[in-house]
């Protein structure tokens, strides 16, 4: 009783609990935080743990603490993986939303992954009421990707959503409100950093972060056909020297480094026209036709990559 009270003067939330960004869109006021899935934890000499920074405080802070500090990020593919971490940055966004009052209790709507075990959905219900909801509803993220693109995915006919994430990517086709079928590739964006961070090392012998590998394929990053003629000069520390080390890197070489993330992603969007059921033919007709060209032409230049 006390808790539908308190509901009463709150409003409900929509929560994208990503891996590299967490949105929460407030009712009737749009999207209200968008900030990186970054928690920095202070561990004492106790073993006590202690938040000190969260979002965009907390990301500078990947890759460059001490000893005592850890940059995590609790959630991975979709996935909480750090319970205690995922609720003190749920908490901290609901308080920001309702200017620190922590009587609020409003209700949540968040996406998960379609794939989800019972045992990852309970630690992400679990987070979401200790952060303060008084109720939680889970959707699928494909279907809540849907409904934010304005698809009818209430009419029997198909629809297909390739959601292309930091942790992972999904390809789904959907009818009369449910998933047909689904498919995800694991490394989305971030397996994408670090296939960059793989190439300068083998390449280049040059030891960069994820962030600079990211700024890199923001920068330079083609899926096939890349600009021969751009460049760019990354910085890193030079892994047969030990010495700081500036290296030009060109589109072509990063679209090399790419290749299998972009090849694995490429089939998987192939082979969800592969049955030859009347959803999939919708799904075709309506909005695959020109993912399914993109496709060959991404696996074609993959082929003749090598």
């Amino acid at each position: 009783m006390f808790s539908a009270v308190l509901g009463l003067f709150s409003q409900d939330l929509a929560v994208d609990l990503g891996t590299s960004a967490t949105r929460v869109h407030l009712s009737g006021a749009g999207v209200v935080a968008d900030e990186p899935s970054v928690v920095a934890v202070l561990d004492d000499r106790a073993g006590r743990r202690r938040v000190i920074a969260i979002g965009d405080e907390a990301l500078p802070m990947l890759g460059r603490t001490p000893d005592d500090i850890s940059a995590i990020q609790p959630v991975r593919a979709g996935r909480i993986v750090d319970f205690e971490v995922a609720e003190a940055l749920l908490l901290h966004l609901v308080r920001r939303i309702h200017n620190r009052n922590g009587w609020m209790r409003p209700r949540m709507v968040v996406a998960v992954p379609h794939a989800a075990s019972e045992m990852e959905l309970r630690a992400v219900r679990d987070s979401c009421e200790s952060a303060g909801a008084r109720s939680v509803h889970l959707v699928p993220r494909p279907l809540a990707a849907a409904l934010g693109a304005g698809l009818p995915v209430e009419q029997p006919t198909g629809h297909l959503v390739v959601d292309l994430g930091a942790g992972a990517t999904e390809i789904s086709v959907l009818s009369l409100s449910g998933i047909v079928a689904s498919a995800a590739v694991p490394g989305g964006g971030d397996g994408l950093d670090e296939a960059i961070v793989s190439w300068c090392k083998k390449e280049h012998a040059l030891l960069v972060g994820r962030p600079s590998a990211q700024r890199v394929k923001l920068e330079l990053g083609a899926a096939c056909h890349p600009d021969h003629g751009a460049s760019t000069w990354l910085k890193g520390r030079c892994l047969r020297r030990g010495s700081p080390r500036a290296e030009q890197i060109t589109a072509g070489g990063v679209c090399d480094a790419l290749q299998p993330g972009i090849r694995a992603i490429a089939e998987a969007g192939a082979d969800a026209f592969t049955i030859g059921t009347a959803v999939f033919e919708d799904a075709f007709d309506r909005n695959g036709q020109g993912i399914a060209h993109q496709c060959a032409r991404i696996l074609e230049a993959c082929e003749a990559a090598g």
